[in-house]
């Protein structure tokens, strides 16, 4: 895995050996980042956080602060690890937390993100789950853009519920990435 853009642009970031993640592949996130614009000086929650890809290119690209959740203690120790190594420690955060409880201790403390990334799971209900969360609003800056990155089989049209609102959706092979704001 590797740092496609911004200031740490090649960059390689390294997994722990036998991890089972779905790593964000290059043209996604290079999309993804395409269509945000900037995500210079921005909040930025990484839910899945998984490797942390997507949040460490964000970082590299300028976002001001992200925040990790990652349950699997294996990749929050490798993820704590790479923001040392990127010089990206003090200006980032990681909670070991399932991605609910995790989002609910941020909301506690009054943590508020300008974009949240979640990338659950594929094909386990997670996105609509997810998206019902009362934290996931509470979360959310008023401007805030949420960005879902799921599989085509969970269907575009259900996702326009719990007060959210599609402005934007792009199908990458098997992947899709649903951008939401609040209504």
């Amino acid at each position: 895995m590797r740092i496609i853009g911004g200031e740490l642009k090649g960059r390689v970031v390294r997994l722990p050996a036998g991890s089972r993640i779905r790593p964000t592949a290059d043209r996604v996130k290079e999309s993804l980042f395409n269509i945000l614009h900037s995500v210079e000086g921005t909040s930025f929650l990484d839910l899945f956080a998984g490797s942390g890809n997507v949040g460490l290119e964000a970082l590299s690209r300028g976002a001001r602060f992200a925040t990790f959740v990652e349950k699997d203690i294996r990749l929050v120790r490798a993820l704590e690890s790479s923001l040392v190594q990127l010089g990206f420690a003090a200006r980032a955060e990681v909670v070991g937390a399932d991605a609910e409880r995790g989002l609910g201790r941020l909301v506690q403390r009054g943590n508020r993100f300008d974009i949240i990334f979640t990338d659950p799971p594929y094909d386990q209900g997670l996105v609509l789950e997810t998206l019902a969360w009362p934290d996931m609003r509470k979360a959310l800056t008023e401007n805030g853009t949420i960005v879902l990155q799921h599989s085509v089989r969970e269907k575009p049209e259900e996702l326009q519920v719990h007060s959210w609102i599609v402005a934007d959706q792009r199908r990458y092979g098997d992947t899709v990435l649903t951008f939401l704001k609040k209504i």
